[in-house]
């Protein structure tokens, strides 16, 4: 009998699948098609949660299968990411489009990364004291208590490495292995070795401009090909949208998420609050916030339902270069280092709301100047190396925990609420990359207006 229900609900799936095919056909827009996924996977999977709970067997098996869509797809564009970071930034480098510009590029792409986690600190602290939160009267179930387990020992390694040892290891000491992503701070790795290669191919050009040249048509084509390989993968996005927000909505812990909810709800509102701050920014930068919602939308849905800023990268630098007028380099500037540096969710509000929440424990109290001052500068700096996958808000959690010498064992009693959090802290950090390229291009005159006022969305 359970097989037959879990065909049943395969069968539905590839229904749905094949409407959003339909769809294509008929060629209606990305974003409208990347919405009905999103709205058709609520309710097919709040159906399941509802007809069978999140434990039952027909569950459990049906999710494994719709994993194929949704991991699969999650996996092809985590598989393209390290390439597209390298050639892109080389590539860069031998259009001789960042070397005018290259320092001041950097110095504002990190400098406004690093501001926004600032603030984005600020903000989480004063939803964790507006709130009421209190880490105090958490309760830790047998999970939780696995949990903790599991972070004590991830912990004793953090709290052995100073801030300098933590910075050091942003350093490639062997790039090869880094473009495997083997560490939480490879996609920093990988930039910085692809900008030091791009920097001695304009050190060739200048010499021998022959097998510059070579070099350079040899990185050119590399480029065209890995952005078709980017292409192919973007148009399977609906389908992966389906089948991501299925599993979510067939497997989430509602009787959790209503016992923490005022936890759940204090966070949301911080994320909406550096959302609006993203959008201010815009505004005074003279562009129209409007046009960056709509054409964001699509992108940081993605990044939404997956939970993986590395994995949604490809759609974060096409946003930027084919809908908001950012050029490659910078796109490919601020998506990269926007994986690993001052991620405003996982790295800024998330941990700052943490620190509040168990500082009464240690002694400390939360709301005296010198204790915000100093948390908001170590979450900041912190930030400097934090992984753009599932998991890189608990490292940025235990480290300002560790530095600030607050108990860690709260990360572990929120893990029942950890995945609705972690999408909204995923979107706004993806925002705070793409935020980040546009300021800067407008900084930098690198900027095309006329594609940011451009009302529709470019098809991948």
């Amino acid at each position: 009998m359970n097989t037959f229900l879990i065909i049943v609900n395969i069968a539905v799936l590839l229904l749905l699948m094949y409407g959003l095919f339909v769809m294509q056909k008929k060629h209606v827009s990305f974003s409208k098609r990347v919405f009905t996924a999103l709205a058709l996977g609520i309710i097919f999977g709040f159906l399941i949660h509802l007809i069978y709970g999140t434990t039952h067997d027909v569950t459990t098996k049906s999710i494994d299968w719709f994993n194929i869509v949704g991991i699969g797809y999650i996996k092809l564009l985590q598989m393209v990411v390290m390439p597209l970071v390298f050639i892109s930034i080389i590539g860069a480098f031998t259009k001789l489009k960042l070397t005018k510009n290259l320092g001041k590029i950097s110095f504002l792409v990190i400098g406004i990364l690093l501001g926004t986690t600032a603030v984005s600190a600020a903000i989480g602290i004063g939803s964790a004291l507006g709130f009421g939160l209190d880490g105090v009267h958490l309760t830790a179930g047998d999970a939780e208590k696995a949990r903790n387990d599991q972070l004590a020992e991830r912990a004793a390694g953090i709290e052995k490495m100073t801030l300098p040892q933590q910075i050091t290891e942003l350093i490639p000491s062997n790039p090869f292995q880094d473009l495997t992503g083997a560490r939480a701070t490879s996609t920093i790795a990988v930039v910085i070795f692809a900008a030091f290669i791009g920097i001695a191919y304009l050190g060739v050009k200048r010499k021998d401009p022959g097998p510059a040249e070579f070099f350079a048509k040899i990185i050119d084509t590399l480029y065209s090909i890995t952005m078709r390989v980017v292409t192919l993968i973007l148009r399977l996005t609906p389908y992966g949208i389906l089948a991501i927000i299925t599993k979510v909505a067939a497997t989430s812990d509602y009787e959790a998420i209503v016992k923490l909810g005022k936890f759940v709800i204090a966070s949301y509102v911080a994320l909406i609050i550096m959302f609006v701050v993203h959008i201010i920014l815009l505004f005074l930068a003279k562009l129209n916030p409007f046009r960056y919602v709509k054409k964001g939308l699509p992108t940081l849905t993605f990044a939404f339902t997956s939970r993986t800023s590395a994995g949604t990268l490809p759609m974060t630098i096409k946003t930027q270069t084919k809908d908001l007028g950012v050029s490659e380099g910078i796109a490919n500037f601020a998506g990269s280092f926007g994986l690993s540096i001052g991620q405003n969710g996982c790295a800024g509000i998330y941990p700052a709301m943490l620190a509040v929440m168990v500082a009464p424990s240690a002694g400390i109290d939360p709301t005296s100047l010198s204790f915000i001052v100093t948390l908001i500068l170590v979450v900041a700096i912190s930030s400097l190396g934090v992984a753009g996958v599932g998991g890189g808000a608990t490292f940025a959690a235990l480290i300002v925990l560790s530095v600030m010498n607050l108990p860690i064992a709260i990360v572990g009693l929120l893990i029942s609420v950890e995945p609705l959090i972690d999408m909204g802290r995923t979107a706004l950090n993806v925002s705070g990359a793409m935020t980040a390229g546009v300021l800067t291009s407008k900084a930098t005159g690198e900027f095309d207006e006329e594609t940011y006022n451009q009302p529709n969305i470019v098809e991948a």
